[in-house]
């Protein structure tokens, strides 16, 4: 676990109000209820001026903001509420390097990995982006080394299957980048077509384990193990797990993990002890959190091996130019500002818990669920960055699939159950453009025609007075009327690509930063998920403890007790009863 900095609770007394407390604030909450509970956004898309008004367009890029329940008005009142909280300042300071995670005393430069060659970023009296430049190169030379076929297995074979050991930040980000880009012209022709394989090992179950190995000759196969400290504990087993298969395949000779296991850490102590090369382990910093880390070598180290180092370079120089695009436009005119903003009004004004994302192009659908990760570790918090109790709710709920799968799925309740705010993203050109004979329209026309018709049907809705109009049986009209009043947004971008994918990353990265900042919370911190990990060691120790020297479950509560005792007796012949009344 991190080592904590100063903690901010000890200052409660001299914490400053919550944002709430601001007169920004409350006029937004007058303005909610004065003029907003009385619209329809049926009644404002008719307003073309408003509707033109927003939206705005960087790079190819248009975000139309125009149904979402707001007036030119309300984004007048969220900028002024932006202003008054120092926004700008706020952001400066994350792309500085100042120490804004207070919790843990750290700067959250995930910007300075995509930063070009000779910019300077100062901390601590180095320059962080020499030494980002220093590791891409040795991660360029290795993965040209190892797709040129100089970097051989330890039987003398090429290496063309990858398997990446993480969990969490160390997996989600760069899984979503590869299943982005693995039909994209460039990136298939370097990876898939050219005979290279890269799988994913996060979930400690064995059937993760068994999936990931299956149909791979070790002999071929280079595990990549992701671990800042080298001591999560899932990601150790499943390195344990992972070096025994090749053990098993080949001998338990040091040859075998020098060739074929390689590490992401900082802990080269750790590292060394397990086997691994020294000069096999890439590092990462500790102002880089793990949901943030998909531009460390976290992401280039494995979509290097895959894709080649040029089309990674190409994925930072998206995400670089819209870190550009953060810090530089007016606030009005700020793609991840205005997304970040409008999440606040959503969630904080218009009380809607959830959010639901819906890429158009199954390319992305492992984006949502990074996404998830990235906003729910970073902004699920219960107190401000002074440790003061938030007297308003923050964090949403985020989830999504791919379009048209979603519409299939969970749309019933978008279009007539509760109220979920929804990011709809598309683009112009296919990665893959097909054409059916006798079809009106192409696949991808198909496609985004229900992109383009999703928003303004949860906008706009269907009224009762519609539905007659239709002919439907009166009966039947309560049923088949739509409310609307269902706010969205819409991306559209002109293709997915290494580069605008490096650019949807650092949207919704920034996104989440600006809620944050808002909010005045701490977004880079994650102490929610250390409970969990330390009442785990707990049981850890009953089951090795119950299992192989004959010893009581203790120290539980009776229903913690009840199934861990079922789990460790298994289900024949032994009941719950049976299980409590065996004292």
């Amino acid at each position: 676990p991190p080592v904590p900095g100063p903690d901010p609770r000890k200052h409660k007394a001299a914490a400053p109000p919550l944002v709430s407390a601001r007169p920004e604030w409350d006029a937004l909450r007058r303005h909610k209820e004065a003029v907003i509970d009385a619209t329809h956004l049926r009644d404002l898309m008719q307003d073309d001026d408003r509707v033109l008004a927003l939206a705005t367009e960087y790079d190819g890029i248009i975000l139309d903001y125009s149904r979402q329940r707001v007036t030119k008005e309300t984004i007048d009142l969220l900028l002024k509420l932006a202003d008054a909280i120092g926004l700008k300042d706020r952001i400066h300071q994350m792309v500085s390097g100042d120490k804004i995670n207070t919790t843990e005393g750290r700067a959250v430069l995930h910007t300075a990995l995509r930063a070009r060659k000779g910019e300077q970023v100062m901390l601590d009296g180095e320059n962080v982006v020499d030494k980002v430049h220093e590791v891409l190169g040795r991660i360029n030379k290795f993965s040209d080394q190892v797709r040129k076929g100089q970097f051989l297995g330890a039987t003398g074979k090429r290496i063309k299957n990858f398997i990446a050991v993480g969990i969490g930040g160390s997996y989600l980000g760069p899984d979503f980048v590869y299943e982005a880009l693995k039909t994209d012209a460039e990136a298939a022709a370097a990876g898939p077509k050219a005979g290279y394989t890269l799988q994913f090992l996060a979930n400690v179950d064995p059937v993760d384990v068994r999936r990931a190995c299956d149909g791979l000759d070790p002999e071929e196969t280079m595990i990549i193990i992701v671990s800042k400290t080298f001591t999560t504990r899932e990601t150790l087993v499943n390195a344990k797990t992972m070096r025994s298969w090749l053990w098993d395949a080949m001998g338990n000779d040091p040859a075998v993990v020098n060739q074929h296991m390689i590490a992401c850490s900082t802990n080269l102590e750790k590292t060394k002890e397990f086997g691994i090369d020294t000069k096999n382990v890439f590092p990462f910093w500790d102002w880089v959190g793990g949901r943030y880390s998909v531009c460390s070598a976290v992401g280039a180290v494995p979509l290097s091996l895959m894709y080649g180092h040029e089309v990674f370079e190409k994925f930072l120089r998206g995400a670089r130019s819209i870190d550009k695009h953060l810090v530089n436009m007016p606030l009005r005119r700020n793609i991840p500002v205005l997304m970040g903003l409008l999440g606040v009004w959503n969630m904080s004004f218009m009380g809607y818990k959830s959010r639901a994302m819906h890429p158009y192009t199954e390319a992305l659908n492992k984006f949502p669920a990074h996404i998830q990760q990235v906003d729910m570790e970073s902004n699920g918090k219960h107190v401000s960055r002074h440790g003061v109790d938030l007297d308003f709710e923050v964090g949403e709920v985020d989830f999504g699939e791919p379009g048209t799968l979603g519409q299939h799925s969970f749309f019933q309740l978008l279009h007539m159950g509760q109220v979920v705010p929804c990011t709809f993203i598309g683009f112009v050109e296919s990665q893959t453009p097909s054409c059916q004979d006798g079809e009106p329209v192409s696949n991808h026309d198909e496609l985004m025609s229900n992109f383009f018709a999703q928003p303004d049907a949860l906008a706009s809705g269907k009224t009762a007075e519609e539905c007659r109009a239709e002919g439907r049986d009166e009966a039947l009209i309560p049923h088949v009327t739509f409310t609307g009043n269902r706010p969205s947004l819409s991306l559209l971008m002109p293709v997915l690509n290494s580069y605008t994918c490096g650019q949807l990353l650092s949207i919704f990265e920034h996104r989440t930063a600006v809620q944050g900042f808002i909010w005045d919370i701490n977004s880079f911190d994650q102490w929610g998920v250390e409970l969990g990990k330390v009442l785990a060691t707990k049981v850890r120790k009953q089951l090795n403890q119950s299992r192989y020297h004959d010893k009581k479950v203790e120290g539980f509560n009776a229903s913690s007790r009840r199934l861990v005792e079922r789990y460790i007796h298994g289900s024949v012949g032994c009941t719950f009863d049976e299980i409590m009344s065996d004292e």
